[in-house]
């Protein structure tokens, strides 16, 4: 009786491991492609129905309407851009699934950032409900949109778009733009510009049998709205197929980092029998892509006939120096003054028993597009002493200048024989003059990174960072974070929270908690807990990734100082470099002259040097100034925590000082 108790226990742990296993393998998919997995109860719903009921619901919207509303409900795989035409950001589309079923979502938020208010945006013609679409900007300042997917809620059906839109961002008006040959149905693809095109890359396509991943290339010319589907020569190398990579602008064509894919491995199908052949079986192996490749694009000749394709190569270049290490999925970037800027990311450890093991990441980080490397963002606390000295200086000279005013004003009164109207301000007043919006409420700001996190949006404006939303899984449990945060690039001296709130329950199963607790009674549970999720379900306390990634990140340097990438950027470089401690006003007005010889030579050699104005020709300078001063940005910072932490402060030129203080008796 206790050998059959026992077998059929041992046969019951087995059945749960196996249950384990297979839900895992279903979240490793969702982390590398969106949801793009399906559930095996296949419901008989029509969603071609239901995508006409949401088209009847909207065409009931007379016009573009823009009204002030709370900030978006949770959701993922949406898109989240900076707006081209003012200081706004946009958000569209999504979809939340809370462990029972899914919601797809077609709104258009805007974000005024200067007001710190959200509006939402309702058309009459607008995309329907959608997620894992991708949007990018052109050089005119329009938004393009293509593609996504959409599925029943119990996720059974799932339907790919081929559409194509248009987005004026300035009246937030739609347009669908039709074309007779286009890009099949996709979702997980990206989109980036280059000069008048538009580029569109890779993707998968899901269906109820398999999962295909995309390779192709598309580019869509803005003046001719035409699509092209460059023909590349067979022995051509090209990136394999995959989605949910990093596809930035270059001035020559565009860059592409990663990706997530699933390829076809053979593995051992059970336990090799006595006198017998152990058998295989095929199945999906998840592949992390961590090559680079350049797209570089030739434009048609001036006098060419219009609507001809551009010619487009694709060249493989090295590993990136000090990739993130260990490997990571959905470690979402977003381009920025030539970086590519990533966050976040989750790293699956496989088990033999247990199935899966997740460690998520809140790193920061960028990847330097022209020197190919990657670089460790680290937030900095606020260097308080140097700003108390600047604002004194400030106050002093604000104080004279209000004497001065004032006496003026009281010389011209009593020329007219009119009465002198005493005002009494101070110098504090006129410094930090009161807020238009007096219900604007501060934002927190933090010194630590948002909890880590995978497939998190993410969308630069004005040299901030925004990161919204983000998924995290705690055992059998996904969290979708409804929040929203905004970092500072350049001085990265903290995490600003711009909304946060609770997460919502999970209505999934509880099974795998229960079996886990069943099958390790005998074990303790060690684990320390920092907050409650939904339902009281304890979310791990969030470990020092920074130390964690600066550990792994040094190990890996070591090796890789000796690659042909650093000895190739050993050319002396004779422009201008920023120092520490100094903004971009301040490198500019340092290095104003030589930028514009600069910019001179360069002219000089294409012959166009006579045809620049002086405000053109400083222009140039200042671009080429911006570009450098980010482009040494990383370093920079470096040299920066270097002196703080010896103790040095802002230094000051000589000549800075003199004038503050007056005098060249005051150097002693």
């Amino acid at each position: 009786m206790g050998k059959k108790d026992k077998k059929s226990k041992t046969a019951e742990q087995k059945a749960r491991t196996a249950a384990r296993q297979e839900k895992k393998a279903v979240q490793k998919d969702k982390k590398g492609k969106g949801k793009e997995s399906f559930d095996s109860d296949n419901e008989d719903v029509d969603l071609e129905a239901i995508r006409a009921e949401y088209e009847r619901k909207q065409a009931q919207f007379l016009e573009v309407t823009e009204s002030p509303c709370e900030p978006p409900s949770a959701r993922s795989s949406a898109t989240l851009i900076g707006s081209p035409s003012n200081s706004s950001l946009l958000l569209f589309g999504g979809e939340y699934f809370n462990g029972a079923s899914a919601t797809f979502f077609n709104d258009l938020f805007v974000y005024l950032i200067e007001k710190d208010e959200w509006r939402k945006v309702t058309s009459p013609n607008s995309p329907l409900p959608r997620s894992g679409h991708a949007w990018t900007r052109s050089t005119a300042g329009d938004i393009y949109l293509f593609g996504g997917e959409f599925s029943s809620a119990k996720q059974g059906q799932f339907y790919h778009y081929n559409d194509f839109w248009q987005l004026n961002p300035s009246s937030r008006e739609w347009t669908r733009i039709e074309s007779k040959k286009g890009p099949p149905a996709r979702s997980g693809h990206r989109m980036t510009y280059f000069k008048h095109y538009i580029i569109l890359f890779g993707g998968f396509q899901d269906t109820s049998q398999q999962t295909k991943y995309l390779q192709d290339l598309w580019i869509y010319d803005c003046h001719s709205y035409t699509w092209f589907n460059p023909t590349l020569a067979p022995a051509t190398q090209k990136p394999d197929a995959r989605s949910s990579f990093s596809l930035h602008p270059h001035e020559s064509g565009a860059t592409l980092y990663g990706g997530y894919s699933r390829v076809k491995a053979t593995a051992v199908a059970g336990k090799q029998k006595k006198g017998g052949v152990q058998g295989t079986r095929s199945v999906l192996k998840p592949v992390i892509h961590q090559d680079t490749w350049f797209l570089r694009i030739t434009l048609p000749a001036s006098d060419a006939v219009g609507g001809i394709a551009p010619s487009v190569r694709w060249e493989r270049r090295k590993k990136p120096v000090n990739s993130p290490n260990p490997t990571r999925a959905g470690a979402t970037q977003v381009y920025h003054k030539g970086r590519g800027i990533a966050f976040g990311g989750v790293h699956d450890v496989e088990e033999s028993e247990e199935g899966m093991d997740s460690e998520f990441f809140n790193t920061l980080l960028a990847w330097n597009v022209e020197r190919n490397r990657f670089f460790q963002l680290a937030l900095r606390r606020p260097r308080a002493a140097a700003k108390r000295q600047v604002d004194e200086r400030s106050a002093k000279k604000g104080r004279g200048k209000l004497d001065e005013e004032e006496l003026l004003r009281n010389l011209a009164a009593l020329e007219a024989n009119a009465s002198v109207k005493i005002t009494e301000t101070t110098a504090t007043q006129d410094d930090h003059p009161p807020e238009d919006d007096p219900k604007r409420v501060a934002k927190p700001s933090l010194l630590t990174m948002p909890h880590p996190r995978f497939n998190a949006q993410l969308a630069v404006k004005d040299d901030t960072l925004y990161i919204f939303g983000g998924t995290y899984e705690h055992r059998d449990r996904e969290y979708t974070f409804d929040e929203m945060w905004a970092i500072d690039l350049g001085r990265l001296d903290g995490v600003q929270e711009i909304y946060k709130r609770e997460l919502d329950d999970w209505y999934g199963s509880d099974d795998e908690d229960s079996d886990s607790g069943s099958d390790n009674d005998d074990e303790s549970v060690d684990e320390d807990v920092e907050e409650e999720g939904p339902g009281g379900v304890p979310l791990p306390i969030r470990e020092s990734h920074d130390r964690i990634e600066d550990e792994r990140t040094m190990v890996q340097e070591a090796p890789e100082v000796l690659e042909p990438e650093i000895q190739e950027t050993a050319v002396p470089d004779t422009r201008p470099h920023p120092r520490p401690f100094e903004s971009l006003r301040d490198f500019f007005a340092r290095t104003s002259i030589l930028w514009q010889e600069v910019v001179s030579d360069d002219l000089r050699k294409i012959d166009q040097s006579s045809g620049q104005s002086v405000k053109e020709l400083r222009k140039h300078a200042f671009d080429q100034a911006e570009t450098m001063w980010w482009d040494c940005r990383e370093e920079v910072t470096a040299l920066e925590d270097e002196q703080d932490e010896a103790g040095i402060g802002e230094i000051v030129s000589i000549a800075e000082r003199n004038q503050d203080q007056g005098g060249t008796a005051r150097r002693r």
